[in-house]
């Protein structure tokens, strides 16, 4: 496989339903390929899949879920996002970066921003419009993560490798 790896949290099953009938409804449909996701890496080597499968089954099984809040809505140019606040999904994502120490992108090597993406590449006076809709009743909630999951991304729709979900 030459296709690189994508790491995701994954949302527990009625949150997941809620971030993929935002996306369906806002996400330009001919770029939506995937379901709602939060994005932990962007880019593993696929050459490690034997390694990131391990790590990935040893952390869940350490840990519980992490509690995580859905705390703002964010316009990130012509994109809007749910930003999620989850210091113990964010520990965790350091403990699996300093065990790919040397397999990382740049872009992996900091620390993200966790979010749900639920359009993107849109016109900007689309993505305000959304931005203000979405933000007119936004109150912060708990968010559900249940798991971690790893997929090839070949441009398009991505094949899951695996799920992973935290022991409890």
């Amino acid at each position: 496989m030459t296709a690189p790896i994508i790491i995701t949290a994954e949302m527990g099953k009625s949150d997941q339903a809620w971030a993929n009938g935002l996306r369906r409804a806002y996400f330009p449909m001919e770029r939506n390929f995937v379901d709602a996701h939060i994005t932990l890496f962007h880019h593993l080597p696929p050459s490690h899949l034997p390694e990131i499968k391990s790590r990935l089954a040893a952390l869940v099984a350490d840990y519980p879920a992490p509690v995580a809040r859905l705390t703002d809505i964010k316009l990130l140019g012509t994109a809007v996002a749910f930003q999620v606040d989850s210091p113990e999904l964010l520990s965790l994502r350091e403990e699996l970066a300093d065990a790919f120490r040397g397999l990382l992108i740049p872009q992996d090597e900091a620390s993200p921003k966790l979010h749900i993406t639920v359009q993107n590449k849109v016109e900007l006076p689309v993505a305000k419009a959304l931005h203000t809709h979405l933000s007119s009743t936004f109150r912060p909630r708990p968010l559900d993560i249940s798991g971690l999951s790893a997929h090839y991304y070949r441009g398009g729709p991505w094949e899951q490798i695996g799920r992973w979900a935290f022991r409890g």
